[in-house]
This record gives C-alpha cells, structure tokens and sequence, in this order.
C-alpha cells in the first residue's frame, strides 16, 4: 500500500510529552504457529541454491504487484511475510510452515523485526475490512525465538487508520505509526506481550515519525521523521508516572544530497511505469549508537537509493551514500546492519531495457565512507508488470542469531509481470 509521510506533532524539546490516553488490549493466543496442525496451510518457497557463494532461496511467489515482502531472522529460523500469508524456512533455505494471514486475524501491510535483546519475532497485519469498523492494527509476538511456537496477536483498534504503517522496537517497547486520524502513534510493552498479558497500549498525539529496529540493548524507543530541511529524532522512554513519555526531540539540517519524490520507473517493452518506492524509509536501524536508513528519491529525474549513518546522540550525519545510473532506476530500498557495522542495502532495478529485478549491494565497516560494493544481482525479472503500485517494499536484516550474517528478500517480475520473491544470505565473510 501507498505510505503517507509521517509528521511530528510534538511541543518543543525538553517538554515532557504524554500519551493522550491509554487502553488495555487482551491477547488473542496461539498454542503454535500453526494452532496444532489446524490451521489452513501455506506452501511458498524454499528451493535453496548457491550462486556465487551467496545462499538463496525462494520466498513467496504468488504475489500480485504489491507483495510487501518481509523478513525477520533468528531461533535459526527465516520468517516470511507477504499480503498473501506467513512462512518459515529453516536457515539453510528449506520449506517448514506457512499459513494465511487469517490465521492471525487477518491483515496486509505486514513488517517484520526480531528482537535482538528479547529473543522473539514480531510483526504487525493492518486490517481495514473488519465487521465492526475497528481497522485493527493486529501486533503479533511470540513467546520464544522459535517462530513455530506460541504467538500473542494484540487487535489494536485504528479506526481512523489509512494505510499500514511502520513498527519498530528497543529492548523494552514496541512502537507503532500509521497514517490517518489524530491519534497515529502508539507504543506498548515488548516484555508483557511476550508473556502473553493483557498489554496497556498508549496513544500519543499526531505522530511522533516511523519507529527504529533497535539492535542495541537499550530501553528507550526511537522515533524519525523527515522534513525537507531536518531530520527529527524523537525518543521515548520510561516517565514519572510509569508510563512511556516523549522524553527528547532533536533535530539537525539533514542537507541530502536528494530529497525529491522518486518518479516512476520504466519497464522493457511497455509505456507503463512502475510505482519506484518512498522518499521515507521503510527500515531504520540503530546499531552500535547510530541510526542507519536508506530511502528511494529523485536523482536527475530517475529515481536511485541514498543511504545514511546518523550520530543517534547529537543527530550529526557521519556518512552518506547513492546508488544512481544515468539510465536505470534503482527502487524498494530497505537496509541491514550488523555488530561490525557491516552494512546491505537491498533494493530493486528496472529500466528501459530490463525488468525489475532483485539487487543489492554491502559496505564492510573498513571500507571508504559513503561508498557501497559493487551492486550484485539477486534475480532477473522475465516480464513487464502492468504499471503502477509495485512492492510496495523491500526487507534487509541482520541475522538474529549470530548477530553478523545479512539477510535480504527482494521482489522481481515473474512471466506474468506480478511479484515473485527471493531470499538471499550473505555471511559476514563474503
């Protein structure tokens, strides 16, 4: 689904910011993954290869245009979202699950993180068809690193809601933003999820940006909102009353290099074009004390991939990356980061002369700043789609488990031009 740009509507710095009002949302418990073997199945993927030197395999492939593909890492196990339903494969590439997205009260829009601190997969399903018109946005945990077990699904009502929005994470919280309404962030307790307690669920005024995958064992949640002229951290935590309450608001110059909305893209053999993705980025990740994105804009009329290290302390820019071509578009970013400070940024290429098809690229921490390695294929796209909504993302993640491996899952057209996808791992060696 189309995202809408998240916008800050806190006070100034320094004021402690409140939730407007606060809602005790009750579970609804999964026994297994699967509910036993009763649940419908879901058989996508796996067909593990090694092309050079790089694992892949096949993630779902019965996608329309916008698949939403989505990973998250850990318990030794690769877990899978797409707008068509859940899958697991185990690390080596290999089928073990999968079931619809019915099966945890229904959803599209799905995101995905593991937990580095708390050891468990979350991710959350939007959905805006419900009976009672509630438009749950359903945030779903798991008790263990094990995604084939128990699961905690928590409806959390967003009837002003949109579109799906972006989650995120610190070793303590699990916060939400979404477009639509008054009320477009709320955070709630990673910890009593887990459990499987009723949780508290705390709104905030307007919204306080798109919530930070937190890799480092910190309690406080980071939230980032981009301006054509700033960049606004916005960090919350533990407040006198017990509750969580904006504690901070920075905000910097961001001088991109670009910043424009990304064009559409062309495609071989067709006058369609192909939605390229949103100047806002879909994944943030705090590692090792800085912030870590990438995003798809306008460069020169094309749309290309820029990518960003940010001092979470002051918010001051360390470096900053593009990936352009005078005749290729390069679209659907989201980025990767490990415990070296290795980085993988995944994204997807088309252009006049080729299809969509599945790229990335990777910077080791010694290399010269601002600078990727060399873009590698993933997959070839075989046909054109029919234009429009494409993706509508992309997802990179650092391997839960050893904390060094990167992983990414991109989309490229299959013959009949919808979304197929493919999961791919590269070792901290490689």
């Amino acid at each position: 689904m189309l995202s809408v740009l998240l916008t800050l509507n806190t006070p100034p710095p320094l004021q402690i910011v409140e939730p407007v009002r606060s809602e005790v949302i009750q579970p609804i418990r999964n026994a297994s993954f699967n509910k036993d073997g009763k649940a419908r199945k879901r058989k996508q993927g796996g067909n593990p290869r090694t092309v050079d030197g790089i694992l892949m395999f096949d993630g779902a492939q019965d996608g329309n245009r916008q698949v939403d593909p989505q990973i998250s890492v850990g318990g030794n196990y690769v877990f899978h979202g797409t707008n068509s339903g859940l899958v697991i494969y185990d690390k080596q590439g290999n089928y073990v699950d999968g079931v619809p997205q019915s099966e945890f009260n229904e959803g599209i829009d799905p995101k995905m993180g593991f937990c580095l601190s708390n050891r468990v997969h979350f991710f959350n399903l939007w959905n805006p068809w419900d009976k009672e018109k509630k438009k749950p946005v359903n945030v779903s945990v798991s008790e263990s690193a094990d995604p084939r077990g128990a699961w905690n699904t928590y409806p959390i009502p967003a009837p002003a809601g949109v579109d799906g929005g972006g989650i995120g994470n610190s070793r303590k919280w699990i916060g939400y933003s979404f477009p639509g309404g008054s009320e477009r962030t709320f955070v709630l307790s990673l910890k009593d999820a887990k459990a499987g307690k009723p949780v508290t669920v705390h709104h905030f005024a307007g919204s306080l940006g798109h919530p930070v995958f937190t890799q480092d064992p910190v309690d406080d949640l980071l939230f980032v909102n981009l301006s054509n002229e700033e960049i606004v951290l916005t960090t919350v935590g533990d407040g006198p009353k017990g509750v969580p309450v904006v504690k901070s608001v920075l905000r910097q110059p961001h001088a991109f290099l670009h910043f424009g909305r990304p064009p559409a893209s062309p495609m071989k053999g067709t006058e369609a074009t192909t939605a390229s993705g949103d100047r806002n980025p879909k994944t943030l990740v705090v590692q090792g004390g800085h912030l870590w994105f990438s995003h798809t804009v306008n460069v020169n009329g094309r749309a290309g991939v820029q990518w960003h290290q940010v001092r979470v302390s002051d918010g001051k820019f360390v470096q900053s990356g593009l990936v352009a071509d005078p005749k290729n578009s390069f679209i659907q970013t989201t980025i990767g980061v490990n415990k070296r400070n290795d980085v993988l940024v995944g994204f997807q290429e088309t252009g006049p002369d080729m299809f969509i098809s599945g790229r990335f690229a990777v910077r080791r921490a010694g290399d010269q700043a601002g600078r990727l390695g060399p873009i590698r294929k993933l997959v070839e796209g075989v046909a054109a789609t029919e234009g429009g909504a494409w993706g509508d993302y992309s997802g990179s993640t650092v391997d839960g488990d050893n904390h060094l491996d990167l992983w990414t899952i991109q989309s490229f057209a299959n013959e009949q031009g919808r979304g197929g996808t493919i999961i791919a791992r590269i070792r901290a060696e490689d």
